[in-house]
């Protein structure tokens, strides 16, 4: 196997298993989004570019939009960076009924 596929294989591995193991959700989706991109780059090495087209477009695109207005919508990135700034987060639930947070 060449080196740079190695790697690649080596990266997608470390993304995946960092997803599944951070609490961090906007943190998951950013890595989802590095992970989508390292496999196109695997396409391209296999020699397939309408994959690594398609996996570029749907995954690291498309997949991450969806993620990232998903978070939103839920409130968890709001959250998250009221906790960086030191303020109180909403309390569970709270801004997922309706409420004020």
């Amino acid at each position: 196997m060449q080196p740079l596929m190695i790697l690649m294989l080596i990266l997608i591995l470390a993304c995946g298993l960092c997803v599944a193991l951070t609490r961090n959700l906007l943190v998951a989706a950013v890595v989802f989004m590095a992970q989508s991109l390292a496999m196109s780059v695997v396409w391209i090495l296999l020699q397939s570019p309408d994959l690594a087209i398609t996996q570029a477009a749907v995954g690291a695109g498309i997949d991450s939009l969806l993620l990232f207005v998903t978070l939103r919508r839920i409130h968890a990135v709001d959250a998250a960076a009221q906790q960086e700034e030191g303020q109180a987060a909403p309390e569970e639930g709270g801004a997922l009924h309706g409420e004020n947070p």
